[in-house]
């Protein structure tokens, strides 16, 4: 597949390009369990899905609209149904077989995360009003409604632990193998700023936080032995006073490794157990909103758009475009490495 040239250098580093992207800010990217098909939510009111091929081609599959944009998606664990949820306060359930999409869940203020908990066959949605809820998908009513200390702005599961992080820093645990309904534990971030994104550790040991001021902080969830496991590192730092807010993190499936995006266009891979950056990709020309590794975690899916984190004042329609990049993954870009002494 040939490379697309592109004035403004939106593909630095020759990845992939999807075709037919969305036409608005790219909100979310998940990879179906399953296979490899790829769906991507947006400011337009769109979801859409994409079946990308060995070549790294993807083709367009199929689209579902919602009444408002569209802020996050989900997969059902059998690859058949994709979930998503946003402005409209609604969260609907997209089946490809049939191509029919039904509302699911709702809230009374935008729904700004969710995840599909396989082992309960419950989707959780968390929303800006200030609460988190647990739909069983044949029921029209939430089973419990969880009211947050504010609003969701972040979440991430890897069962049981789940992790919930709100606006004013505020962070909370559930473990959902025990008590779904009741929270573990409640902490402030160690970051100073609002947290933009969580990412539960592959062992469920801890997660990661990342903020807008350009800082990503490794927690567990458990006092560790060691007083040196919890610590934070820049990241998405520019020359001289320039930082950028950290809008995604997602852990490489196989090696536990983990990327980052930021406001700054740029991608790396990071080791939290050696603290050390593994590959630092060039940085595109606008920000990176969001990004996800595929189930074997050859491909790394990313999004370049405007990300909304230095307001509407900055947003030029006219000079935004949005682009979603396929990057081939490299064992040595995401394996681990003994630290340089």
């Amino acid at each position: 597949m040939a490379f697309r040239a592109s004035p403004q250098n939106h593909n630095p580093n020759n990845d992939f390009e999807v075709s037919q992207p969305p036409t608005d800010g790219v909100s979310s990217l998940a990879w179906s369990p399953r296979a490899n098909l790829l769906v991507a939510t947006s400011w337009d009111n769109q979801v859409r899905c994409w079946d990308v091929q060995q070549n790294g081609q993807a083709i367009p599959k199929a689209s579902q609209t919602h009444q408002a944009p569209v802020l996050c998606s989900a997969w059902h664990s059998d690859g058949s149904k994709i979930f998503s949820a946003g402005c409209d306060n609604q969260a609907k359930m997209w089946d490809l077989q049939s191509n029919q999409q039904q509302q699911v869940a709702a809230h009374d203020a935008p729904i700004r995360r969710m995840a599909y908990i396989s082992e309960l066959n419950m989707l959780v949605t968390g929303g800006w009003d200030r609460t988190l809820r647990y739909w069983d998908l044949r029921s029209p009513n939430a089973v419990h409604v969880h009211q947050l200390p504010e609003r969701c702005y972040a979440l991430s599961l890897n069962f049981p632990l789940l992790v919930v992080g709100t606006a004013e820093r505020h962070i909370e645990i559930f473990n959902l193998q025990t008590a779904p309904q009741q929270v573990y534990k409640k902490v402030v971030s160690p970051l100073k700023y609002q947290t933009r994104t969580i990412a539960a550790f592959p062992n469920r040991m801890g997660y990661l936080i990342g903020s807008i001021e350009g800082r990503v902080a490794v927690h567990h969830v458990e006092d560790p032995s060691d007083p040196k496991a919890n610590f934070t590192f820049k990241c998405h730092r520019g020359d001289g006073n320039h930082i950028y807010s950290v809008n995604d993190i997602a852990f490489h499936p196989r090696y536990g490794t983990f990327a980052t995006v930021g406001g700054d266009g740029a991608y790396n891979f990071w080791d939290k157990d050696t603290k050390q950056r593994l590959k630092a990709m060039q940085a595109c020309s606008q920000p990176i909103p969001c990004c996800s590794f595929n189930g074997d975690g050859s491909i790394l899916a990313y999004a370049v758009s405007y990300d909304w984190s230095r307001g509407s004042s900055e947003y030029n329609p006219s000079q935004s475009q949005n682009y979603i990049m396929l990057h081939a993954v490299q064992d040595s870009e995401v394996k681990s490495k003994p630290r340089k002494k």
